[in-house]
């Protein structure tokens, strides 16, 4: 009655111990410097962000030239995503999430852009670049004043219009209440 399994776990054995000492050996550690350079992470508190600074003048233009084309003309989106306005719809019928109506940190769009935009060269502007796109988007809902200038020590202090929207996963107590 039990020779068939006592048959398969006898012939599985052998397998198993060859998959087992054989193993692909991919690849090679990664270099600190390497992992450095891709740890790139912003969190909601802002630790983290590079020196550098920007303006609303400034992020305008950089906008016109690397970003219009896909966003539209002030983030009013197409062909890709809208970027500005709905600001109080995410509980309407027709909400609008955009970064001015979703996102809860300031600091998480310049994590989004610096890493991720413009979508044919990711990683390609400068912190003084993404500074001064997120101070122009942010100008453009009234989130910052037109005159603003964002670095490391301002962009973590603009406060969101959603952010009470969320619950902060990296330290629910402290950022929150900020």
């Amino acid at each position: 009655m039990f020779k068939p399994l006592v048959v398969a776990v006898a012939l599985a054995l052998p397998v198993q111990a060859v998959c087992a000492a054989e193993t692909p050996h991919l690849g090679k550690p990664p270099n600190p410097e390497l992992l450095k350079a891709w740890d790139i992470s912003i969190p909601p508190e802002g630790s983290g962000l590079p020196p550098g600074r920007g303006s609303v003048v400034e992020g305008a233009a950089i906008y016109e030239a690397q970003c219009v084309m896909c966003h539209g003309a002030a983030g009013a989106g197409q062909p890709a995503d809208r970027l500005t306005g709905g600001i109080g719809s995410l509980t309407s019928p027709q909400p609008v999430k955009t970064v001015a109506s979703y996102w809860p940190y300031a600091t998480t769009l310049f994590d989004y852009i610096r890493r991720a935009m413009p979508i044919s060269a990711p990683r390609s502007l400068t912190a003084p670049e993404v500074y001064a796109l997120c101070a122009y988007l942010l100008s453009i809902d009234g989130i910052v004043p037109k005159s603003a200038v964002l670095d490391a020590k301002s962009l973590p202090k603009v406060k969101m219009p959603n952010r009470g929207g969320f619950i902060n996963v990296w330290n629910s107590s402290s950022a929150e209440s900020k």
